[in-house]
């Protein structure tokens, strides 16, 4: 009985530390994106430079992993030779500097509410560019459900009250290397035994995005800051609790895969996107229609049902990893008996 109730109370105390980390990795991810829009927003913060924004994070990312790794040492860095760093860190860093670039960039453009239901063709374009670099194999049923995510976007799109095309060129193309980085992650970190937490990814890809950002910068945002920059007071409270929150939802990430899986942070994520339309519809109050609901709510049934595959595609590789050491086990048993019998054998020949 004691051991049934001790067995019981460490079931609970795991799934409240799992509901634990959905709930910190929703309210962090939830509020990176409100706060983004506030800033963004040309009729809220009004100030439209989301490259510099992200330099602000990713400055800022890279001067807490860099004091956490150089000089507390909470973490050990991970053992990159140089080559390894340019071929693998780098083109990642630059992926991601796209991806952060351009989906900022959409909050311009596009409500809150309508950035997540084109978030929702995320699973597509990972399947799709998986399937290019040979990561991923075809199947019909995969690429129906697929076809059925598009329509559901596409049915939203359509609905969508204040759509901007070049915003949503924006978010497609963030879309697109985002789940191109997350491919190349598996190709070129992953496959080579490479693993990084939080820390040590923005210790080494931070600065990355930074110098990648530099580049556009220069170009696009520098002149038109340089213009302002008389009239322009740099709120430290603003940019540095929004760059904070960056931060924390990065080691919230690590939490919540590292102590769950990604798939629950996939499933989490399609209640986040909820959350955030009904706050989008009710608080910043913009306009939801009907058949935005009506293509959303296809597109979550078909990432629903995506997920669902890919869990019933875990849990049978799991059930195969258990029953190989059990196939051995059973192995060694039978040629320990068929030993022992070959030695009765030939103890009665003699």
């Amino acid at each position: 009985m004691g051991k049934g109730g001790a067995l019981s109370d460490r079931v609970v105390k795991k799934i409240i530390l799992s509901y634990t980390y959905v709930a910190v990795w929703i309210f962090l991810s939830f509020t990176v994106i409100v706060y983004n829009k506030y800033i963004l927003d040309k009729k809220l913060y009004n100030w439209p430079f989301p490259i510099s924004l992200t330099m602000i994070h990713m400055a800022f990312c890279s001067s807490l992993a860099f004091v956490a790794v150089r000089i507390f040492k909470l973490v050990e860095p991970a053992a990159l030779s140089r080559r390894v760093y340019l071929s693998s860190v780098v083109p990642i860093g630059a992926l991601y500097s796209l991806s952060l670039w351009l989906s900022n960039s959409a909050y311009i453009y596009l409500s809150v509410s309508f950035i997540q239901m084109l978030k929702a063709l995320m699973p597509v374009a990972v399947y799709t560019i998986g399937i290019m670099f040979k990561k991923d194999s075809y199947k019909n049923s995969t690429m129906f459900n697929m076809l059925a995510i598009s329509v559901g976007v596409a049915i939203a799109a359509y609905g969508e009250a204040k759509y901007d095309s070049w915003g949503v060129f924006l978010q497609l193309g963030a879309v697109v290397f985002e789940a191109t980085r997350l491919v190349m992650i598996q190709i070129l970190l992953t496959s080579k035994g490479i693993s990084l937490n939080p820390i040590t990814s923005l210790y080494y890809v931070a600065p990355s995005c930074l110098a990648f950002l530099a580049i556009p910068w220069l170009f696009v945002e520098y002149p038109l800051l340089k213009q302002q920059i008389s009239g322009f007071h740099f709120d430290f409270a603003i940019f540095g609790t929004n760059s904070l929150c960056a931060f924390a939802l990065n080691l919230a990430v690590f939490l919540l895969v590292g102590k769950t899986s990604a798939l629950t942070m996939n499933v989490a994520g399609v209640v986040k996107d909820w959350l955030l339309i009904a706050f989008s519809w009710s608080v910043i109050k913009d306009t939801v229609t009907p058949i935005n609901l009506f293509g959303y709510g296809l597109a979550f049934l078909g990432v629903g049902y995506y997920n669902h595959l890919k869990l019933q595609a875990l849990k049978a590789k799991e059930a195969q990893k258990k029953a190989q050491p059990e196939d051995e086990e059973s192995g060694k048993l039978l040629e320990q008996r068929e030993g022992d019998g070959m030695g009765k054998k030939g103890d009665s020949q003699a």
